[in-house]
C-alpha cells in the first residue's frame, strides 16, 4: 500500500489501476435534481447554452439571476443534497464491478465544508469509494493522488476544463467525458482531441477497462 495525502484526505492505493472519478452530473445526477431545486424555490434552469448563468430564471418576473444569485442557490442546493441527488443510471453497478480490478476514487468539485453530506449520500446510492472534495484544479489533484505509479489511470468528468487540466498534469491518463443530462449533453462543445466521450456508464465501464487490460505493466 502507498499512502497519498491530498487536502485533508488520507487515500491508500494499491498496485492496481486507478480510476479518479467526478461526482456531480457524472456518478450523481446534477441537472436533473437541481431543476427540481430550483423549481422549488421559484426558479427555473433553462438549458439554451452549456452554463448555469444566465440560463436560471425567476419564475414570477423572468429575469435571469446573475453570478451571486446562482452561487447562493449552489450554496443552499449541496447544503441539501442529500434531498435531491440520487445516483446516475448504472453508475453504482459500473463502478462496483470496476472496483473487482482497479482503485475508485472520487475527486469532486465541492466547498469541502459540504464533504459530510455528500459522503453520506454516496455511501447511500451504493458507491462507498473513497473521496477528495476540493475546489481546486484537478490536474494538479489527480497528479499528487496517481503520483509516478507504473499503472494505468484514467480520470472521469463532465466539463471539459477539468479533462484537460489532467490531460496537462497527468497526460499517460486516459481522459473520459460523461454527462447524464441528455439536454446539457448535447449543447457541449466538442470536448477537443484525446477525450473520450462515453455514452452512458456501461459504455465508460468498456472504455477503461480496455485501457486498463491495454496498458498494465508487464509481469517481471
Amino acid at each position: 500500500m502507498t499512502g497519498h495525502t491530498l487536502e485533508d484526505d488520507q487515500i491508500e492505493l494499491s498496485d492496481r489501476p486507478l480510476l479518479i472519478c467526478d461526482v456531480d452530473e457524472v456518478a450523481l445526477e446534477f441537472v436533473s435534481p437541481f431543476m427540481g431545486f430550483l423549481n422549488s424555490r421559484g426558479h427555473e434552469l433553462r438549458p439554451v447554452s452549456f452554463r448555469l448563468t444566465g440560463n436560471i430564471f425567476a419564475l414570477d418576473d423572468d429575469a435571469a439571476l446573475d453570478q451571486a444569485a446562482v452561487s447562493v442557490l449552489l450554496e443552499e442546493f449541496y447544503a441539501e443534497q442529500d434531498k435531491w441527488q440520487r445516483a446516475t443510471e448504472s453508475a453504482a453497478e459500473t463502478l462496483d464491478a470496476l472496483s473487482r480490478d482497479a482503485d475508485v476514487v472520487f475527486l469532486t468539485a465541492m466547498p469541502p465544508r459540504h464533504r459530510a453530506i455528500r459522503r453520506r449520500v454516496l455511501d447511500a446510492a451504493g458507491m462507498p469509494f473513497p473521496m477528495i472534495a476540493s475546489e481546486k484544479a484537478k490536474g494538479p489533484a489527480a497528479r499528487t493522488l496517481h503520483g509516478d505509479r507504473d499503472l494505468p489511470v484514467a480520470f472521469v468528468d463532465d466539463i471539459f476544463r477539468n479533462l484537460h487540466s489532467v490531460r496537462d498534469h497527468l497526460p499517460q491518463a486516459l481522459l473520459v467525458n460523461l454527462m447524464a443530462h441528455t439536454g446539457f449533453r448535447a449543447l457541449a462543445p466538442n470536448p477537443g482531441e484525446g477525450v473520450v466521450v462515453a455514452r452512458d456508464w456501461p459504455h465508460l465501464g468498456e472504455v477503461v477497462r480496455h485501457h486498463f487490460s491495454a496498458h498494465r505493466p508487464a509481469a517481471g
